[in-house]
């Protein structure tokens, strides 16, 4: 007996609602959008730094900006990132303080930026924020010389917005669809003249961010909350994609892994050596932190490593980190 066909593009809930598509995987190309997984457990004054994981700060100059993640969030979210401003400062004509996520070009390599069957994408987020009016990022190439400005506006202070910015797809420029960054998203903080330019459409040029945008650190403790970030392809804005803390955390691993390892030792020389099992592979071979060099290193399945000084006792335990960041 023949029920009829089901649509799994979109289907309804039960009080007649859309619900977010139910055959798509990775929907959103942003990971961590929801600001949970926070590996380094940072907090402080990130200096062209990642934050939270796949969130880094990239500053001209250092001391003006705070992050930490936060538990202000929106309803549904637990988390966000917080960014605070440390002083009133007058951004110079080629300086920049941006929030940033590079997104690996086999993430976004099926958009088809640079052809002409490019693909149009829709960015949302929540925002919150002491300070109102125009603020600004963009969408960037690898080789920062394709840019889409954007706009959004804060119209009350310190109350959560929903956001939604659509972006025709770029069919120009190259458009890298392997492992280095293939699309880079911007959130001006305070950038200047030079890498500022005209919102809303694609232009030739290195531009973090729209002229005429508000500046975080042009006021002394201002905050600026952001969390629910998500990229996808289509006009128009679904609900936000979660996933389990498990798959986010997995694919947060590919670009930043930490733990610790025992290690034997060889007899009189108090070096401890030992092997690194990678929980997920790595995007490329990583640089190692915590131990005093890498042998053998490699991005799919573990590294030798050794750490000098620790004695002859066996089974000596160290941290490392591991990053393969874009």
């Amino acid at each position: 007996m023949a029920y009829g066909l089901i649509n799994s593009d979109t289907m309804a809930d039960s009080s007649g609602g859309i619900m977010s598509p139910i055959s798509s995987v990775m929907r959103n190309r942003i990971i961590n959008g929801a600001m949970v997984i926070n590996q380094r457990a940072f907090s402080g004054n990130p200096v062209n730094a990642y934050t939270v994981d796949r969130w880094q700060v990239s500053v001209s100059q250092t001391g003006k900006i705070s992050a930490a993640q936060s538990t202000t969030a929106p309803a549904g979210f637990y988390n966000s990132l917080l960014l605070t401003s440390l002083s009133a400062y007058t951004v110079g004509s080629g300086e920049q303080f941006i929030l940033d996520q590079p997104i690996e070009g086999f993430n976004c390599s099926d958009l088809g930026w640079g052809t002409a069957n490019a693909k149009t994408v829709t960015l949302s987020f929540q925002v919150y924020s002491s300070l109102t009016g125009t603020f600004g990022g963009s969408l960037q190439n690898n080789a920062y010389n394709r840019s889409y400005p954007f706009t959004y506006s804060i119209p009350v202070a310190n109350t959560w917005t929903t956001i939604s910015v659509t972006i025709a797809g770029d069919t120009s420029g190259t458009w890298t669809t392997d492992n280095s960054a293939g699309i880079r998203l911007n959130f001006g903080l305070g950038v200047g003249s030079t890498l500022s330019n005209t919102a809303g459409s694609w232009s030739s040029g290195n531009y973090s961010s729209a002229t005429g945008a508000v500046s975080l650190v042009g006021t002394n403790n201002a905050t600026f909350y952001i969390t629910g970030v998500q990229l996808e392809k289509g006009s128009s804005a679904t609900g936000f994609e979660y996933r389990q803390y498990g798959q986010e955390l997995a694919l947060c691993q590919r670009y930043y892994e930490k733990g610790s390892a025992g290690a034997g030792s060889r007899s009189g020389d108090n070096i401890c050596y030992t092997y690194i099992n990678y929980k997920q592979e790595k995007r490329a071979v990583p640089t190692f932190a915590g131990v005093s060099q890498t042998l053998n290193a490699n991005y799919t399945d573990s590294a030798q490593c050794y750490q000098a000084g620790l004695g002859s006792a066996n089974n000596s335990l160290f941290t490392w980190t591991s990053s393969a960041e874009l």
